[in-house]
């Protein structure tokens, strides 16, 4: 039972690679969200996208892998107040921001149980 709740420390960081997978599959559906003020949507895109990618690497080698989940769990709480919250009135984002608010509380979870290096947050 212990190596199948080991496998979890795996199996969270690499289901973001779905996340990962859209950011550099379908650029322009990645770009939609963010807003015209910010600018370069394709850029915010393919930066989000490779910091996600970061993340995931970060996590599975176990270097600074709690920072990098707490700074995850920041970002999601970035895309619930600046995307879905201001895009509310659509059934969808009010759908995104329930999803990601458990997004947070499992990175959260993951970020104490799960990470190995604490070397900058401890």
């Amino acid at each position: 039972m212990n190596t199948l709740l080991s496998a979890g420390r795996y199996l969270f960081p690499i289901s973001f690679l779905l996340y990962v997978g859209l950011h550099f599959g379908l650029p322009q559906v990645g770009a939609s969200f963010v807003h015209r003020w910010l600018g370069a949507p394709l850029l915010w895109n393919y930066f989000t996208g490779i910091l996600i990618s970061a993340y995931i690497v970060s996590c599975l080698i176990g270097k600074y892998d709690k920072l990098a989940t707490l700074l995850m769990a920041l970002y999601v709480a970035l895309m619930i107040a600046l995307v879905h919250i201001p895009r509310a009135a659509d059934e969808n984002d009010r759908l995104n921001i329930f999803r990601n608010v458990m997004v947070i509380g499992a990175l959260l979870v993951y970020a104490r149980y799960a990470t190995k290096d604490s070397r900058v947050v401890g």
